[in-house]
């Protein structure tokens, strides 16, 4: 299964591993390290904190964190209870109602949902690159594979240039390197920034009052002729894109846009710039929570598993001037911190998602 092919994987203290090493323990017997898999924009979080871990634990196993996308990361992780799927997925969604849906067929029936901070999700360009203030709409004109015609048809995107989309962005062609369909950060995009999008042209709005399916395929498919990319799950192959493509545009989450301003730029939407107070008070429209799913069924199984959800929610590494800030994380309120590790110290398991 391709899920079982981490595209990367680290164990904490140590250098990458081969991309060869078995997702799971040794013939899915017996596994002593916490797992982890899922969204690549968790994933430098989960692997300082599983830095961290590792070093206040040296005689336990170190952590092993992937990064697969949050829907391959949720993939894995609702395969079953037992130590050759992950005690963890790192998602940059909420888990969908499908997902619980399939964990429980499979048995994973009590699972904890920790938020751990926010992010937001940015189109950057190369820092040399011309400045865009993107209204919404103008993401879904620009990067929807069908948009409207004459007489309440729908049509394949004709738009080459940004100025053809609003007259008020550069004259530049439309290139845009973006995360792949398994990426949480490519659903959270089509959530909070195509669809509202879509919402702002009559003609489409007009069909989600008709045909709510229809509504949702026209606004959640991106182009299909080039003008988007999808780069993997790995951000950096987007960045150095950026660098090398001249007037090309990146979506990638905020976290990555913090450790890498030297050489990129935020765009404002509606306005407004990606900042970690426009993200955590819901100003910039493209913010979003970041999660970690846990399995009830591994604590006391896993050895030092519910130790690592302590960590990860502690004051220290997710708190205002944690470590995890350092890396870009967003805290949330002190209230809901307060909140969510009360989650964790009880293992009190979610509901079914409505």
């Amino acid at each position: 299964m391709s899920f079982l092919t981490p595209r990367r994987l680290l164990v904490a203290g140590t250098a990458v591993l081969a991309l060869s090493v078995a997702a799971c323990g040794e013939g899915g017997g017996q596994r002593s390290g916490i797992w982890a898999a899922g969204s690549s924009t968790v994933f430098p979080f989960a692997t300082r904190v599983a830095e961290n871990f590792g070093r206040n634990n040296p005689d336990g196993a170190p952590p092993r964190v992937e990064a697969l996308g949050t829907g391959g990361g949720i993939q894995a992780f609702c395969q079953g209870v037992g130590p050759s799927t992950p005690d963890i997925a790192n998602a940059s969604r909420p888990m969908k109602k499908s997902e619980f849906d399939k964990c429980a067929e499979n048995g994973v029936t009590e699972i904890v949902e920790l938020k751990i901070g926010y992010d937001g999700i940015v189109v950057a360009t190369a820092r040399t690159g011309a400045s865009f203030n993107f209204e919404l709409n103008d993401l879904y004109e620009g990067l929807a594979k069908e948009v409207p015609g004459p007489n309440g048809t729908f049509v394949l995107n004709p738009a080459r240039t940004w100025s053809q989309v609003n007259p008020g962005l550069p004259n530049q062609r439309i290139q845009v390197y973006g995360p792949p369909p398994t990426s949480g950060t490519r659903d959270a995009f089509l959530e909070l920034g195509m669809t509202p999008g879509a919402k702002l042209v009559p003609a489409v709005a007009a069909v989600e009052d008709q045909d709510a399916d229809r509504f949702e395929a026209i606004a959640h498919t991106v182009r299909e002729d080039g003008v988007w990319v999808d780069s993997g799950e790995n951000d950096n192959a987007i960045l150095q894109t950026l660098t090398r493509t001249p007037g090309s545009l990146g979506v990638f989450g905020y976290s990555f846009l913090e450790q890498n301003m030297d050489v990129v730029k935020a765009e404002t939407i509606d306005g407004v710039y990606p900042t970690p107070e426009n993200i955590s008070n819901g100003t910039y429209p493209l913010a979003r929570s970041l999660y970690i799913y846990v399995k009830k069924a591994h604590i006391g199984v896993t050895p030092g598993l519910q130790e690592f959800l302590i960590e990860f929610t502690s004051e220290a590494a997710v708190g205002r001037g944690g470590y995890l800030q350092d890396r870009g994380l967003v805290p949330l309120p002190e209230a809901e911190l307060v909140q969510q590790r009360a989650i964790a110290t009880a293992m009190t398991p979610m509901a079914r998602p409505e």
